[in-house]
């Protein structure tokens, strides 16, 4: 049977991580438009809408071995992400990387919602309808996205440049989280 207030509460614990890392984008990233604004949304609740029909359709015959390295995935592609930030902060050059990058917003939208895939795998086990689910996870994750830059935007406008190296050491953290598991 399906559970609106359910499925939601699901959908906000699954976009925390994906609001997590748009914050810290916020408040690296300083000259993002409106439009790289809403390509960060659509991304993540893209990516977020489309894993759990990806786990729903997959099943138990690749749960297991998704399930097992879906950590590591998450943590290696938050690390890279984070490891760079933190670099490029820390270099001698004056100016502040401030790009929009179609590549980065895509592995951090993968990194953020490998999660939803086992979420998949929960919704075709309890028979509830994938589509509506999904698309309550990809406009909740959406809407944390794009809050979570702005939010970002405001606190690194009060913290200044070199919140970039406490932006590379967030994604770290939270590839942590996801790698053990909290």
């Amino acid at each position: 049977m399906f559970s609106f207030i359910s499925t939601f509460l699901i959908a906000v614990a699954l976009a925390m991580d994906a609001f997590s890392v748009s914050m810290t984008k916020g408040f690296t990233q300083k000259n993002l438009t409106g439009l790289q604004i809403l390509y960060y949304g659509l991304f993540f609740g893209g990516f977020q809408a489309l894993m759990p029909i990806l786990g729903y359709f997959c099943g138990n015959l690749i749960a297991s071995i998704v399930a097992s390295l879906a950590p590591i995935v998450g943590f290696v592609l938050l690390l890279a992400i984070g490891l760079n930030m933190i670099r490029e902060s820390l270099s001698d050059e004056e100016e502040v990387n401030d790009y929009f990058s179609f590549k980065e917003v895509t592995l951090l939208a993968i990194a953020t919602s490998i999660d939803a895939f086992a979420v998949g795998i929960t919704i075709a086990l309890i028979n509830d309808p994938i589509l509506i689910s999904s698309a309550i996870i990809g406009i909740v994750a959406f809407a944390f996205s794009i809050a979570g830059i702005f939010i970002g935007k405001k606190l690194g406008n009060y913290v200044g440049d070199k919140f970039q190296i406490l932006g590379g050491v967030i994604l770290i953290l939270i590839g942590i989280k996801i790698l053990l598991g909290f």
